[in-house]
């Protein structure tokens, strides 16, 4: 049986930054979750999971985290290990869909063009049959910000329009994704690429985000478009981090959780901190909704690469194992390169060799690396679940707490 990832990274030298970015600032402590749920390990593992130098917590009462609390911030209340509530809360996406109503009609207005061809290009995503993850976290943000500053929940125009956003510069990415990939299939069906060729797929990808600049200029307020830019540059350093690779093993690590963050979770925190912007001038709560956003898009990353070994072809709409094919090593690689060292060497030449694919599959399914990315997963939904607990009880808000448990169980 594998050692639990707190304990793999005890004593390693990167292990507070690692650890950093599972909670999102120095110094928070968190539990491993037992699989069981609801259960945490014993007090001396637990503490394992501690690195940072400064006081020494004891694990046998209740931890407090001494941190400035605005008073119009609420008392965030202790998270259990396994995400549950007995309370029956509203269907986030049943929640946000009338919100989200026309939603990519109202994509296709932005993407108004003469040419036929660029036209049918622009539209191949947008035909209503994608998730609208991002959208959907966009309006529950805005509305539970709304409530929190004492507006109704009432949801502005320029809420709705950076929902439409996200959803555009995330469509975006994903059409220039599959050029770099060489992919065939997308959502199902075969890719822009595939069907238009590169150059063409390309340039729609330009198009689709160039209408999304528009649009986002049109809101018409600086400091948004400074935060929803930074979603720009993040995607593109996000993808030259994925074509490298690290020697050392908690370099490798924290690398892909940057590269993870730059590349998914920095469009859903930013959006998140742009619609919470609009409506309230608290920084603090800013820092919250980029909290949030940044903890559920990284967890929604590692159960993506846990489905790559877990799910099959037909359910994901892509094939499997997408990624070693790639030449990628995501988290459940990396935690078996730990039981498995005969995986460093694939991992450093990318899985170019034949059979690596074949073996490094194997070497995860006998690892516990899906088990430990789960545990990983799982610990930043609990800090999404923190985050968003400071803000004013609302029924959005409870849905973005039970978003995670969703993020945790998707299986497509």
């Amino acid at each position: 049986m594998a050692v639990p990832w707190s304990r793999c990274w005890r004593s390693s030298p990167g292990a507070a930054v690692l650890l950093d970015w599972c909670c999102g600032f120095s110094r928070r402590a968190f539990t491993h979750a037992a699989s069981g749920g609801g259960r945490t390990e014993s007090c001396t593992a637990a503490t394992q999971v501690l690195f940072w130098q400064g006081p020494v917590y004891n694990f046998n009462k209740p931890m407090t985290i001494a941190r400035h609390r605005n008073r119009c911030l609420y008392r965030t209340p202790r998270v259990c290990c396994s995400i549950c509530s007995d309370t029956k809360l509203k269907d986030p996406f049943s929640l946000a869909q009338k919100d989200l109503q026309n939603l990519y009609e109202d994509i296709k207005k932005q993407l108004l063009v003469s040419k036929a061809e660029l036209k049918a290009l622009c539209d191949y995503y947008f035909d209503g049959k994608g998730k609208a993850f991002r959208p959907m976290i966009v309006i529950l943000m805005a509305r539970a910000c709304n409530v929190h500053s004492n507006k109704e929940g009432v949801l502005l125009p320029a809420q709705r329009s950076i929902a439409m956003i996200s959803e555009m510069i995330h469509t975006a990415s994903l059409v220039h994704d599959d050029v770099i990939d060489d992919s065939d299939t997308r959502r199902g069906k075969n890719t822009i690429n595939q069907v238009w060729g590169e150059r063409k797929a390309i340039l729609a990808g330009d198009f689709i985000l160039s209408a999304a600049s528009m649009a986002l200029a049109r809101i018409g307020n600086t400091t948004v478009v400074s935060v929803l830019s930074q979603v720009i540059e993040d995607l593109v350093r996000g993808e030259f981090m994925q074509l490298g690779s690290k020697e050392n093993e908690n370099e490798r690590f924290k690398h892909y959780l940057e590269k993870t963050f730059k590349k998914t979770a920095s469009l859903i925190a930013n959006s998140c901190k742009a619609v919470s912007i609009l409506v309230n001038s608290d920084p603090e709560v800013h820092e919250i909704a980029y909290q949030y956003g940044r903890n559920v898009g990284i967890a929604f990353q590692l159960v993506d690469d846990i489905l790559d070994f877990t799910s099959s072809a037909k359910r994901l709409g892509k094939p499997s194992a997408a990624d070693l094919r790639l030449g990628l090593a995501t988290g459940p690689v990396l935690f078996a390169c730990q039981q498995f060292p005969e995986l460093h060497a694939m991992i450093m030449r990318r899985f170019s060799s034949d059979g690596d694919v074949d073996r490094a599959w194997q070497y995860v399914l006998k690892s516990d690396g899906v088990e430990q990315t789960n545990y990983l997963a799982q610990h930043y939904c609990q800090e999404a679940i923190h985050q968003i607990s400071r803000l004013r009880p609302s029924t959005e808000r409870d849905a973005l707490i039970q978003l995670t448990e969703l993020v945790l169980r998707r299986d497509k």
